[in-house]
């Protein structure tokens, strides 16, 4: 009998968590009502989770489409990205169509399977688009790249469409405006840079910036006044340190594999952050 597929990130994407999970699953409180995740990203901790009821975001509008594509129209995105060629050629033909007005006439699922298409076959598998919105990584000559992963789509579209998981596309403050207590919000937000050369916020036409960081810290504050769980994963620069010094700090090793210069991927710290202490089991 075939194993059937567990839920996965479909998406390689820059800041992913699949090498922390361990470390997130132990701050996961034991009870709670609705899941939030604001910066959903490739949802990693979502399906690892799969929480029944959630409300998830992203502010890359493509991002979210993709999503909501594959919670309503797997089988029609299956087919379409069955006509993709891994060609470099036809990558650059793709790439390309966000420079033209043909863009505009796409139907959501042409949308979805030309990112996914680009995401496996681009360098790296990094997501960037330059400040006119434009994709811009170049065609990464991967040999047998999987470009269609139909049991993956079909696993993501199963868990998505048979619970309750609302999908939106704005800012993280409007994504968690029906948290109330009980509820549970897990934050991983484009990370305070390490260096002004480390710094990477360029998967959406929004940067996130260091006045961001502080509207975050001050929702988190709000949301840990409404009674909800909340934990929030970062860089551990002294920044953010100092940004959540009232509340508890985890210091954890993370593997980094998304960047273009080999030397720089490997071990750096993290910080993971709770308004609560697993091990008392209270806020």
């Amino acid at each position: 009998m075939a194993v059937k597929t567990k839920a996965q990130p479909f998406l390689k994407w820059a800041g992913g968590k699949r090498q922390l999970l361990s470390e997130i699953r132990k701050k996961i409180p034991a009870r709670f009502h609705t899941y939030f995740e604001p910066f959903v990203g490739a949802g990693a901790v979502l399906f690892d989770l799969q929480p029944k009821k959630a409300v998830i975001n992203d502010i890359n509008f493509e991002l979210v489409n993709t999503y909501r594509v594959i919670q309503n129209h797997v089988e029609e995105l299956i087919a379409e990205l069955e006509k993709y060629k891994n060609e470099k050629e036809f990558y650059y033909e793709i790439r390309n169509l966000d420079r033209t007005q043909a863009f505009e006439k796409l139907t959501s699922i042409e949308r979805a399977a030309r990112i996914i298409y680009l995401n496996k076959t681009c360098f790296n598998g990094l997501f960037r688009v330059n400040r006119r919105g434009q994709f811009n990584v170049p065609f990464g000559q991967y040999k047998n790249p999987n470009i269609v992963n139909a049991n993956v789509l079909r696993a993501v579209h199963d868990y998505l469409s048979s619970n309750e998981i609302a999908i939106l596309n704005v800012d993280f403050e409007q994504a968690v405006e029906e948290a109330k207590a009980g509820d549970f919000i897990y934050f991983d937000p484009p990370y305070d840079p390490l260096s002004e050369t480390s710094k990477f916020t360029d998967y959406s036409l929004h940067g996130f910036t260091r006045e961001d960081q502080i509207r975050l810290r001050d929702l988190f504050v709000e949301l840990d006044k409404r009674g909800c769980y909340v934990l929030l994963s970062n860089s551990a620069t002294p920044f953010i340190k100092d940004l959540y010094s009232g509340f508890h700090i985890e210091i954890v090793a993370a593997t980094r594999n998304i960047n273009s210069d080999a030397a720089k991927r490997g071990k750096i710290d993290e910080v993971l952050i709770s308004n609560y202490d697993k091990t008392l089991g209270k806020v």
